[in-house]
């Protein structure tokens, strides 16, 4: 079989403890007049707010107190527009990247957010490059630093949906892991399965390659050795680091590989729930390893997929004699020993199965999936789940 992809990532990235030092003199390169898009703490911003005002740079905040939605991203280009800003740079959270590089985008084309948006809108491509953009993690989960993609939850809609460019990719990536320390255990917990979950679903992904199964099988060694101590120690200076490391493989290689049935089922479920995207992930992914397994081994048997959950045994347990079940036990007693809630506490209820289901098939993860799974082998996911 003769094989063929491509491979895209952020113009820079820079990596290691203390390097939002690094940050000013270049963002002064991009622009003169920057938004700094930050989360619900605004104060937590301040050290790099120095930094830019010690360069001479200009700058205007912009506070994300939750996950970003279509209103807030009108908002934010709205006032990044009046006052001028040619540069975004984002430091927080996942959905304080995916705001930034949303506002950057729709700094450099005209119209309305929804003309470029999956699923509820017009879905149109972005035609010019973004303002140049800067992503600064703070936490050890999405990637977001390193995606072509601002997941945006929609409230009419009650869904996640993405506004997706291959010229969405930040100008430059900055993972400083000291920024990372604060994270209480719950938040590292939740976005740290998301991390996990990204570099297994790219990894069983049919749009996987040489260069992610790299990426992949890296961040799984690195999560499987250093999740538990970052949760169960916050200060763990090596845990942390890997765990950085996890959610910057995951980003470049879900943008190259796409995810899965997790990851489908993640956008409807926190369109429609109060639920952070971190703690569906940690809930559902055992459940839909096993579905996709059993699935496979039913419908697929010669898939190089199944050979891959046993390759994600063996990283995990550390035994090599340890089958794809084996995996699936093992992550399932870590998201149980980290006090992953069930959905049921979020209001999620059976009578929501159909709804969540229908929106989940529509979801573009979901074609990243290794097996196309029916609606009630779907529906028994969220049973579980629940």
């Amino acid at each position: 079989m003769i094989m063929k992809f491509e491979f895209a990532t952020a113009t820079r990235i820079i990596f290691g403890s203390e390097t939002l030092k690094k940050v000013a003199p270049l963002a002064s390169e991009m622009g003169k007049r920057a938004m700094v898009v930050t989360g619900q703490n605004a104060e937590r911003a301040e050290p790099l707010l120095n930094l830019l005002k010690s360069e001479g740079m200009e700058t205007v905040t912009f506070r994300v107190p939750g996950e970003p939605e279509t209103e807030m991203i009108t908002k934010g280009t709205e006032r990044a527009r009046k006052a001028d800003c040619d540069l975004v740079i984002s430091i927080g959270g996942g959905s304080v990247l995916d705001t930034g590089k949303a506002i950057a985008a729709l700094l450099a084309n005209k119209g309305d957010l929804t003309d470029y948006l999956e699923i509820i809108g017009k879905g149109k491509p972005l035609l010019r490059t973004p303002a140049p953009c800067i992503a600064i993690p703070t936490t050890s989960g999405t990637g977001s630093e390193v995606t072509k993609n601002a997941v945006i939850a929609s409230p009419g809609y009650r869904v996640k949906v993405s506004l997706r460019s291959p010229l969405m990719f930040p100008r430059l990536a900055v993972i400083d892991p000291e920024l990372t320390h604060t994270m209480p255990p719950g938040i590292t917990a939740s976005t740290g399965l998301d991390a996990l979950t990204q570099v297994t679903e790219a990894y069983v992904s049919p749009g996987a390659n040489p260069l992610t199964d790299s990426l992949c099988c890296e961040g799984i060694r690195r999560a499987a050795r250093s999740l538990r101590r970052a949760y169960e120690d916050g200060e763990d200076a090596a845990a942390r680091e890997d765990m950085a490391i996890v959610s910057l493989l995951g980003g470049i290689a879900l943008a190259n590989a796409k995810l899965g049935a997790v990851h489908g089922f993640a956008g409807p479920v926190g369109g429609m729930f109060p639920v952070p995207h971190g703690v569906v992930c940690g809930r559902m992914l055992p459940y839909v390893m096993r579905a996709n397994i059993r699935a496979l081994q039913a419908r697929a048997p010669g898939s190089s997929a199944l050979t891959r959950y046993d390759e994600i045994a063996r990283i995990f347990t550390g035994k090599k004699t340890a089958a794809s079940a084996d995996g699936v036990d093992r992550i399932q007693e870590l998201c149980a020993d980290m006090g992953v809630p069930e959905l049921a506490e979020f209001g999620l209820k059976k009578s929501d199965f159909p709804e969540v289901v229908s929106k989940s098939k529509n979801a573009s993860s979901m074609k990243g999936n290794p097996v196309q799974l029916t609606d009630q082998e779907l529906t028994k996911i969220l049973e579980d789940a629940v």
